[in-house]
C-alpha cells in the first residue's frame, strides 16, 4: 500500500513506467496536471500554477512570492491526493515535496540520449538537432528549477531509491522489478505509522496552503510540521495580530488540534 514517485527526464518512459507500474500493482497512476487541477480549485490560474512549476528561475524572479504561494498550493494537493497511498505519482519533484514519508518509494529512471531522442522525434516529429535542443533545454531548466527551489542536484542517486538505467533494460522489466521490490520489501509497506506520516504530513501542507491563500497572511512564507493533530508553525511575521491570523487559520484545518507558534516571531527579532 506505498507511495511510488517516479522521476525522469523528458522522455525518458517514466510515464510509460508509472502506468505500467499503476496496472501491475491495482494503484492509481497520478500526473502533474491532475494535481494542477485539483491545486487550481482553490481560485488561482491552472496557467499560472504551471508556470510556477515548469518556468526556470529567472522568469519569476520578480514574483518570487507567488511562485511559493503556488507551490504549497502544490504540494499540499499532492499530500491530500496521495495520503491513502496505493498511488504511482509521476511529475514534478514529488520525491521532494513528499520527503520525509518514510512509505514512499522514490525512483529514477533515465535513458540514454538515443533513445529519448527517438521518443521524441516519433512523438512530436521534430528533427534530430531540434529533438536535442528540446531535450536539453528541458533537463536544464528542470535541473535549475530543482537546484533554485530545493538546493539539490536533480540527477543525485541519493536523493532516489532506487535508479534504473534503460539502456539495456525495457520497461516491462524494471515493472517487474519494482513490483516485486514493493512486495517483499516492508519498509515500504503502508503501517499504521507510515499513514500516520503522510496524514501529517497532509495537515502541514494544507495549513501552509491556507495561510498562504488567506489576505491577511497571504504575504508570509512559513515552515510547518505537524504531528498527530499538533501543528509547530516558524517564519517571521511583521505584526502581532499576524500571530493571531495564523493561529486562527491553522486551527480551521481538519484534523488540526493545537498549535504552537514559539518559532513564528517578530521579524526584527529574528
Amino acid at each position: 500500500m506505498s507511495v511510488i514517485t517516479v522521476s525522469r527526464g523528458s522522455f525518458s518512459g517514466g510515464k510509460t513506467l508509472a502506468e505500467c507500474l499503476a496496472g501491475r500493482l491495482g494503484y492509481r497512476c497520478v500526473g502533474r496536471e491532475a494535481i494542477v487541477e485539483r491545486a487550481a480549485a482553490s481560485g488561482v490560474s491552472h496557467q499560472d500554477l504551471l508556470d510556477a512549476l515548469l518556468k526556470p528561475p529567472g522568469f519569476l524572479d520578480r514574483f518570487k512570492h507567488t511562485r511559493y504561494q503556488y507551490l504549497a498550493l502544490f504540494q499540499a494537493a499532492l499530500a491530500e491526493e496521495v495520503k491513502s497511498g496505493e498511488v504511482v505519482y509521476h511529475g514534478n519533484a514529488g520525491h521532494l515535496m513528499l520527503k520525509g514519508a518514510r512509505s514512499v518509494l522514490r525512483i529514477r529512471v533515465v535513458a540514454p540520449i538515443e533513445k529519448r531522442l527517438a521518443m521524441l522525434e516519433d512523438k512530436l516529429n521534430l528533427t534530430g538537432s531540434e529533438a536535442l535542443d528540446y531535450i536539453q533545454r528541458v533537463d536544464e531548466e528542470r535541473r535549475k528549477w530543482t537546484r533554485y527551489l530545493y538546493g539539490v542536484a536533480w540527477e543525485d542517486p541519493v536523493l532516489y531509491d532506487v535508479v534504473y538505467n534503460l539502456e539495456n533494460i525495457n520497461i516491462d522489466q524494471v515493472c517487474n522489478s519494482i513490483n516485486t521490490l514493493i512486495r517483499s520489501c516492508q519498509c515500504f509497506q503502508f503501517s499504521p505509522e507510515c499513514q500516520a506520516e503522510l496524514e501529517d504530513l497532509a495537515i502541514a501542507s494544507r495549513v501552509r496552503a491556507n495561510v498562504a491563500l488567506n489576505p491577511p497572511t497571504s504575504h508570509l512564507e512559513i515552515e510547518v510540521e505537524a504531528k498527530g493533530g499538533h501543528v509547530a508553525i516558524r517564519g517571521k511575521v511583521t505584526e502581532t495580530d499576524e500571530r493571531k491570523e495564523v493561529e486562527r487559520v491553522a486551527l480551521a484545518v481538519p484534523g488540526v488540534a493545537t498549535v504552537n507558534l514559539d518559532e513564528l516571531m517578530p521579524s526584527t527579532q529574528v
